[in-house]
């Protein structure tokens, strides 16, 4: 039941051309557009020695999942209970628990294919290197994957329409990128703005992603304040979701 509702979610959702044009092909143009300015290509001293296009590539994955978890799940959510399809399928074998299943693996699935995508365009095109700490880096691409799912989630529970879900989720979505590097590096960042941004969802995520892609393990704060979020959205959505 939970694969037939996989394929039909997904069948949907690429049905969309919204989808494909923001989830997949977005992302892949900017890392592209990125890579061919020069002086993106070179180290600055300015942000540790780095390159802006190593930096950008766990930014744009990061993008990725927040355009799937914050504008995808919440719309797609709030239509169906728009439409009485939740309170059709709770009299059926495939409840509306499967439903929320099916939605989180069709979002986990383009976030992992769109983050495979960027890393092979990256290195293809622009050498960006490959994770150092591997383990780590999965870890933290999972857990980014289920906060995100997690705040789609609570967005859908507490928006009373399809409408209000969609503008809830743009109106997260550009601060939530600008703490998460998207606008200015993070290394670029005043230690102010660090400190405020590892406290956001996206902030924690992109810590997470980039320190593993040096070397190291996630950090334990990066880790804690997304299990966090997962914890708290998760209760939230439980506690405030409507069926009909």
């Amino acid at each position: 039941m939970l694969g037939a509702l996989v394929r039909s979610e997904a069948r949907l959702a690429l049905r969309d051309p919204g989808t494909t044009l923001f989830a997949v092909g977005l992302p892949v143009v900017l890392v592209v557009i990125l890579g061919c300015v020069p002086s993106f290509r070179e180290h600055s001293a300015d942000l540790g020695g780095a390159r802006v296009i190593d930096l950008y590539l766990p930014i744009t994955i990061v993008m990725v999942v927040a355009l799937l978890g914050l504008s995808l799940a919440p719309g797609a959510l709030a239509r169906y209970r728009e439409k009485g399809v939740l309170k059709r399928l709770a009299t059926t074998p495939a409840s509306p628990a499967l439903l929320l299943a099916a939605q989180g693996a069709v979002i986990a699935g383009l976030a992992v294919l769109v983050a495979a995508l960027l890393h092979v365009v990256g290195a293809a095109a622009f050498h960006v290197p490959t994770p150092e700490q591997p383990v780590g880096y999965v870890l933290a691409l999972l857990l980014t994957i289920a906060t995100l799912i997690a705040l789609g989630l609570f967005i859908a529970a507490v928006a009373p329409s399809a409408g209000v879900a969609n503008g809830i989720g743009v109106g997260a979505f550009y601060p939530l990128m600008f703490f998460a590097g998207l606008w200015v590096p993070r290394e670029a960042m005043p230690d102010a703005l660090v400190h405020i941004g590892d406290a956001t969802p996206l902030g924690a995520a992109v810590g997470g992603l980039q320190d593993s892609m040096s070397g190291s393990w996630p950090s334990l704060s990066h880790v804690g304040v997304m299990v966090a979020y997962i914890v708290l959205c998760s209760l939230g959505a439980a506690r405030w979701f409507r069926w009909t």
